[in-house]
């Protein structure tokens, strides 16, 4: 009896696993959906609003969703603060430590990095063409995001199961 509850959790807990990679997969199209509504926003605040950095990025953020918000709430922070940190530093320190809450993978954290150089240095249409840049290179990355959740899903949910079941098999 012990032994086949014993199974039963193991092929329970590969199951899970499967579907917790399927749904890392389904967030990421979203949350880079997200990442360009934001940096489209914030192009919309300094290009047309003049609006200070800080402020642009806490009021864009306010529309997102938890992980990528904080993304950009904690950069705005970071730029409030009295540190003498540059506007690369804060924003490199806000995506660094933020980064691991999303289902992101490192192309997108590259570009937001990248585009870290130039906010805040430049004038505002060098800013303008940095954020289009950004938004084209991310639109890239939803399109491969969205093409790996069509291939791997499935694969993942079946594959959790299917680990499961072999690891019950070797053991028992």
């Amino acid at each position: 009896m012990l032994k086949l509850l014993g199974g039963l959790l193991i092929i329970g807990a590969g199951t899970m696993f499967g579907f917790y990679q399927s749904m890392q997969l389904s967030r990421r199209p979203r949350q880079i959906r997200e990442l360009i509504h934001m940096l489209q926003r914030l192009e919309t605040e300094i290009g047309y609003g003049s609006t200070p950095l800080s402020d642009a990025l806490l009021a864009s953020s306010k529309s997102l969703s938890e992980p990528v918000a904080v993304l950009f709430r904690r950069a705005a922070e970071y730029l409030d603060q009295p540190t003498g940190m540059t506007t690369e530093a804060c924003w490199r320190k806000a995506v660094v430590e933020g980064w691991r809450d999303t289902a992101m993978k490192a192309g997108e954290r590259e570009v937001l990095l990248q585009l870290g150089h130039s906010l805040g240095i430049t004038d505002r249409e060098d800013q303008l063409k940095h954020l289009r840049l950004a938004v084209n290179h991310l639109l890239a990355e939803e399109e491969q995001a969205a093409e790996d959740q069509r291939k791997y899903a499935k694969m993942w949910k079946s594959l959790g199961a299917l680990a499961g079941a072999l690891i019950v098999i070797l053991v028992y």
